[in-house]
């Protein structure tokens, strides 16, 4: 429910803050937050969904308790968290209180939610850490309130360090080039090759990392998609996800996805992946059923071994490296566009039959045309 007839809201929210900012501004475009909540521990270890705006539902709390560590017997290791469930991306910063927050003193540990629907670890961090500074100081959500309608109409907002966030200072393309591919092409050398063309072929690629481990598995889980820069497209990961069924559902109704996981028994589960990267063994499986649909031929070795070579080069960047990964993807794509035809909309589309009379090996000719297929040059 909304906050005013929200039964556990413990905060009333300034009505008249609200008519104010209501009635002078309307959302920006540049904003795409969704909603802001806190959930609270006490010193009897309950756990409360204390506060949201505009709405946030009964499913979504929950889940996102779980999410927070705070309700269960296991803290996360790391204080900011995020992922994506249902199509929302939601970000978490876990804030722990000492004696001296004394408008506080009935709360040993809050979380700070947000949603939206971009991913951008970088901006939502700030923001969590502007929102839960401000409610640590005064425990008054009315204050969260305000910076959240501050960025949502005018997309800035004030912080308690006299810093000032400003939603145009993040991009998506820096957020989507803060990665670490060199460190991923390292750990699994020329085995990388699997990540890039399981990425290119929209695969289901599940990448594991122990509970404690949980920052580099958002680390790496963000990174994959970068093996195939010219799609930009993010909405393929789920960085943090549970053996729930809420969250197992969620994920296999898409066709393709780089899943990150903290339990081991995700190893056992082939249903769910083409391809395990089992990340402190330096490993990667391919599942029996992908066998064929990744095997490697020559051309496969070649751009291994590129990327091997970049990425060993000190004077490049994660950058530098993902670009020379998309120069070499661009001449694969531009290859089959030269030997696709076009159909009486001009549109480009490629045959096997047209593959085939290339004589290549059957590796790189199954590669190739599922390649077009990805990027829709096969008529279905």
């Amino acid at each position: 429910g909304n906050v005013g007839d929200n039964k556990i809201a413990k905060q009333e929210v300034d009505v008249e803050t609200r008519q104010k900012f209501a009635n002078n501004n309307k959302m920006s475009d540049l904003c795409e937050l969704n909603s802001v909540g806190i959930i609270e521990r006490d010193h009897n270890n309950d756990v409360l969904w204390t506060w949201s705006y505009p709405s946030v539902s009964a499913e979504q709390r929950n889940f996102f308790i779980v999410k927070s560590g705070l309700g269960g017997d296991s803290p996360l290791p790391i204080k900011f968290v995020y992922g994506r469930w249902k199509q929302v991306w939601y970000y978490i910063q876990i804030v722990d209180l000492t004696d001296e927050y004394l408008s506080l003193s009935k709360i040993v540990q809050f979380a700070l939610v947000l949603t939206s629907k971009d991913f951008n670890p970088e901006k939502y961090s700030v923001l969590c850490r502007i929102f839960s500074g401000r409610f640590k100081k005064t425990a008054n959500a009315a204050d969260i309130l305000e910076s959240y309608l501050s960025v949502a109409t005018r997309d800035t907002c004030d912080s308690n360090e006299n810093i000032t966030f400003r939603l145009s200072d993040y991009s998506k393309q820096q957020t989507f080039a803060a990665c670490c591919i060199k460190d991923i092409i390292h750990t699994f050398g020329i085995e990388s090759i699997l990540l890039y063309t399981a990425v290119l072929l929209k695969k289901r690629i599940v990448v594991y990392f122990p509970p404690h481990s949980l920052n580099n598995l958002l680390d790496y889980t963000r990174s994959i998609p970068a093996f195939a820069w010219h799609r930009q497209n993010w909405d393929i990961v789920f960085p943090f996800v549970h053996l729930t069924e809420a969250e197992i559902s969620s994920l296999q109704s898409c066709s393709h996805y780089v899943a990150g996981f903290t339990e081991a028994a995700v190893e056992g589960r082939t249903d769910l992946f083409d391809l395990f990267v089992n990340a402190p063994a330096s490993k990667i499986t391919v599942a029996p059923h992908s066998k064929e649909s990744l095997a490697m031929g020559k051309l496969h070795k070649d751009i291994a071994v590129l990327m091997m070579e970049k990425a060993d080069d000190d004077n490049l960047s994660d950058i530098d490296v993902i670009k020379e990964i998309a120069n070499k993807t661009k001449d694969l794509l531009n290859n089959l566009k030269s030997l696709a035809v076009s159909d009486e909309d001009g549109k480009l589309y490629l045959t096997l039959e047209t593959l085939k009379e290339r004589k290549m090996p059957p590796a790189t000719e199954n590669f190739l045309f599922s390649l077009a297929a990805s990027e829709g040059f096969v008529k279905l």
